[in-house]
């Protein structure tokens, strides 16, 4: 906590403002956002590298957080405060940081499959100033950052040599694809199973809970990814490359698409599956069925409106 309170000595309006914006780089949403953008528009390898890394890590850190089920730094010790902007962010167990996990794992992937130095330092920046973030703004503790930088980086390394190029990535990424599948699955039996502590199941934030909507939602979207990798391999075989204006609507209509299903679905399928987590599973899964399988088939007419413009004139 003395690192914690250096911290909070030094904080000021502006610096607030400024570590909130970098924290929000380890948003799940914007890991999600930013890895499908890579995937449609840059490399399905890498796309499929920064997945697996952020998937895999989630399953570990939501059972981490259970298992030791560390409460927060302000909760640890009343007279600390925190950036309050970040709390919403902040909900559940401190230990490990998930920020700090999708961060490392997310740009340490494009750190390590780009060699463009500007891209490297912006990556290098980001690595180092989420988790410092995280402290600066009170939500975590040096533990919580540095093992959740060491768990992202673990699975950086033990994943690389699958997506360490095409070849390799189309002869193996499938069998990741499956341990994922098996992972998640393990998961949720050691959610399910597991006699954890008294304070688990009486915590306000409701960590179980969480941790099982995200066990279910990690297992539909990985079983949408087998789905997908197949049909693109046998079917689509979707070109990440299109102009400027193509990649900006690809992107941005994509996105918006997939948004827009998932809460569309939310209600007539847990109305379906009378309020079960399956209605979760099914819900990622036909997002990212969505968004691997059925989005690239229009990346086609992306490609050509950049050159319809040139002909033109």
């Amino acid at each position: 906590m003395e690192l914690l309170y250096i911290l909070e000595s030094v904080r000021t309006p502006v610096l607030n403002s400024i570590m909130y914006g970098i924290t929000c780089l380890g948003d799940e949403v914007l890991f999600m956002a930013f890895a499908l953008t890579i995937y449609w528009c840059v490399s399905k390898r890498q796309g499929y590298y920064i997945f697996a890394t952020g998937m895999l890590g989630t399953l570990v850190n939501q059972g981490m957080k259970l298992w030791f089920h560390i409460p927060r730094p302000w909760l640890l010790d009343p007279d600390f405060t925190i950036v309050e902007a970040a709390r919403a962010g902040a909900e559940g167990f401190s230990f490990p940081s998930g920020h700090t996990q999708n961060a490392v794992g997310t740009f340490g992937a494009v750190f390590i499959c780009n060699k463009q130095k500007w891209l490297r330092i912006l990556c290098l920046a980001a690595i180092i100033l989420v988790p410092f973030s995280r402290m600066y703004l009170g939500v975590h503790t040096p533990m919580d950052v540095g093992v959740a930088f060491a768990i992202a980086v673990f699975f950086l390394i033990l994943l690389y040599p699958v997506f360490k190029n095409d070849e390799r990535s189309e002869k193996y990424a499938p069998y990741v694809l499956v341990f994922l599948i098996v992972a998640a699955v393990v998961y949720l039996v050691y959610v399910f199973g597991h006699p954890f502590a008294q304070d688990v199941y009486n915590d306000p934030d409701s960590n179980l809970q969480h941790g099982i909507h995200n066990g279910f939602s990690m297992l539909g979207a990985m079983l949408g990814f087998l789905a997908a990798y197949f049909f693109d391999s046998r079917v689509t075989n979707f070109d990440v490359k299109a102009p400027l204006i193509g990649q900006i609507l690809k992107v941005a209509l994509g996105l918006g698409l997939i948004i827009a299903v998932k809460g569309v679905l939310k209600t007539p399928l847990l109305a379906l599956f009378n309020g079960s987590e399956l209605a979760t599973a099914l819900r990622y899964f036909l997002m990212v069925v969505f968004g691997g399988c059925i989005w690239p088939m229009t990346f086609p007419f992306f490609a050509k409106l950049g050159r319809r413009r040139s002909e033109k004139v």
